[in-house]
C-alpha cells in the first residue's frame, strides 16, 4: 500500500512542480520580486522533457531487463547447483551454535532452528526463491509455541529483524544490473555491500538483544561475532593503508575472486553429490528467465515515475534541500544524490532497484554516486515488505518493536554504507 501511495506522490508532485515552472517562465517578470525563489528554474519545455523521459525511461527498463535475462539465467543456474549440492546445509550446520544463543526460548530440537538456520543460509547466498518459502516455514513453526497468537514472540522479532538487516554474502541482483548498466567492473562494489550489510545486522543484533536482555558476551556468540570483526576491521584496516588508487582495484579483484571462488565451490559440491550439474543448472536457468522477464512491469512503472519526478525538477529540490541541510552540517554532500536508493530501500525492493538504475542511467554506472546507490541497495532489505508477508502469513498484528528495531538497523547500514563508499571510491 505504501508504495502505491509513494509511485502517485511521484506523479503528482512531478506535474505540480512542473506546472509552477512554466507559469514561472511567462510570468517570472511579474512574480520576480515576490517568489523569485520559486521561479528560479523556470523552464516552457518542461513538460516535453517529462514527456520524453517516460519514453527513454519505458525504453531503458526493457533493454536493462533484456540484458538482465542472461545474467540471472546464469546466476540462478548456479545457485541451484550449490542449493542441490548441499551448500545451504552447509551453513546450517556452521551457525547453528550462533543461532541457538540468540533464540534461547525455542525448545532443543525444535524444527524452528533448522527452518530459520536455512532461511539465512538462503539468504546469504542470494536465493531468494529459497529463502521466502524458508522464512515463512520459521514463522509458522515460531508461532507454534507463541504463547500470544496475534502478538509477535521474542524470536518471531529477532528474526524479523536479521532478516531486514539484509545480511547477503552474494547480491546477484545488484551485480547483474551494475553489468546491464555498462559498469566497467560491476563487482567492485562486492566488498563495500558486504561491509555495509555486516553492520546494519551488527547494529539489528544488538538492538534487539539489549531490549531481550540476551547475553551477547557469552563465549559461542563472541567467537563467532569476534571472528567475523576481526575480518571486518582487517578489512578496512588494510583499504584505508592503500593509495587511493589501488582500493578501487583491489575491491573489483577481491570481489571478481570470491564470486568466481563460489562458482568453483559449488560446482566441487554438486560433483561431491553426484548430481548432474548441468541439468541442475538449466533448472535453476529457467527461473532466471522467468525471474527477468517477471521484472520489466516493476522497473518500467518505477523507471517511468522516477524519470517524471527528476525530468519535472522536484528531484533536483528534494535533493537540492538535503545537500543544503548538509551543508550547515559542515560535511561533503557527494553522497546526497544516492539517498533516494537509499531511503526507498526499506518501503520497496522494486522501488529501490528503480531508484538505483535511474541513478546509474543519469549519473553512469562507474560514479562515486552510482556505485553508493548501488550499495545501498545492497546493504539492507525490504523492511516493512518483510514484515507485511511475514507477520501476514501468521496473522500477528502487533509487531511490538520490530519495524523501530528494523530501522534502526537499515539506518546503520545507511550510514555505514556512506563511509565505505567514502573510503573505497571517493
Amino acid at each position: 500500500m505504501a508504495l502505491n501511495y509513494i509511485w502517485i506522490a511521484f506523479f503528482i508532485i512531478a506535474f505540480l512542480v512542473a506546472l509552477f515552472r512554466l507559469i514561472g517562465f511567462y510570468f517570472r517578470d511579474f512574480f520576480a520580486d515576490s517568489l523569485g525563489i520559486i521561479f528560479d528554474k523556470a523552464d516552457a519545455e518542461v513538460f516535453s522533457k517529462i514527456i520524453q523521459s517516460i519514453f527513454d525511461m519505458a525504453e531503458t527498463s526493457v533493454t536493462i531487463s533484456i540484458y538482465l535475462i542472461g545474467i540471472m539465467t546464469l546466476w540462478l543456474g548456479i545457485m541451484k547447483i550449490g542449493e542441490r549440492g548441499g551448500a545451504i546445509n552447509l551453513f546450517s550446520r556452521a551457525f547453528s551454535p550462533f543461532f541457538k544463543k540468540l533464540f534461547p526460548e525455542i525448545p532443543d530440537n525444535h524444527p524452528a532452528m533448522g527452518s530459520m538456520v536455512m532461511n539465512f543460509a538462503a539468504n546469504m547466498l542470494g536465493l531468494d526463491n529459497a529463502a521466502t518459502p524458508l522464512g515463512l516455514k520459521a514463522m509458522n513453526e515460531l508461532q507454534s509455541f507463541n504463547n500470544k497468537k496475534d502478538t509477535a514472540s521474542n524470536a518471531q522479532i529477532m528474526f524479523l529483524v536479521l532478516n531486514t538487516s539484509g545480511l547477503t554474502i552474494v547480491p546477484i541482483s545488484v551485480l547483474a544490473l551494475r553489468a546491464a548498466a555498462g559498469a566497467e567492473n560491476p563487482a567492485d562494489v562486492f566488498v563495500p555491500i558486504l561491509l555495509a550489510t555486516y553492520f546494519a545486522t551488527i547494529i539489528g543484533l544488538v538492538t534487539v538483544a539489549i531490549r531481550q536482555k540476551i547475553n551477547l558476551l557469552n563465549k559461542v556468540v563472541l567467537a563467532y561475532l569476534g571472528g567475523i570483526s576481526l575480518f571486518v576491521a582487517g578489512t578496512i584496516l588494510y583499504i584505508t593503508n592503500l593509495d587511493p588508487e589501488k582500493i578501487s582495484m583491489v575491491s573489483s579483484l577481491a570481489g571478481n575472486f570470491i564470486l568466481f571462488a563460489i562458482i568453483i565451490f559449488f560446482l566441487f559440491l554438486g560433483i561431491r553429490k553426484n548430481i548432474n550439474l548441468y541439468e541442475t543448472f538449466i533448472e535453476g536457468a529457467k527461473d532466471g528467465f522467468k525471474i527477468a522477464i517477471q521484472i520489466i512491469p516493476y522497473l518500467v512503472a518505477m523507471l517511468v515515475a522516477i524519470g517524471i519526478f527528476r525530468a519535472s525538477g522536484a528531484m533536483e529540490l528534494l535533493i537540492g534541500g538535503i545537500k543544503s541541510l548538509v551543508n550547515l552540517i559542515g560535511f561533503n554532500t557527494d553522497f546526497v544524490d544516492a539517498l533516494p536508493t537509499a531511503i526507498m530501500k526499506p518501503l520497496s525492493g522494486s522501488g529501490a532497484r528503480g531508484m538505483m538504475v535511474e541513478t546509474m542511467s543519469t549519473f553512469g554506472p562507474d560514479s562515486f554516486v552510482a556505485k553508493l546507490a548501488a550499495t545501498f541497495q545492497g546493504s539492507t532489505e525490504t523492511t516493512f515488505y518483510t514484515i507485511a508477508v511475514y507477520y501476514g502469513a501468521v496473522n500477528i498484528k502487533k509487531t511490538r518493536y520490530t519495524v523501530t528495531a528494523g530501522l534502526i538497523a537499515d539506518f546503520a547500514g545507511i550510514i555505514a554504507a556512506i563511509f565505505i563508499a567514502y573510503l573505497f571510491f571517493h
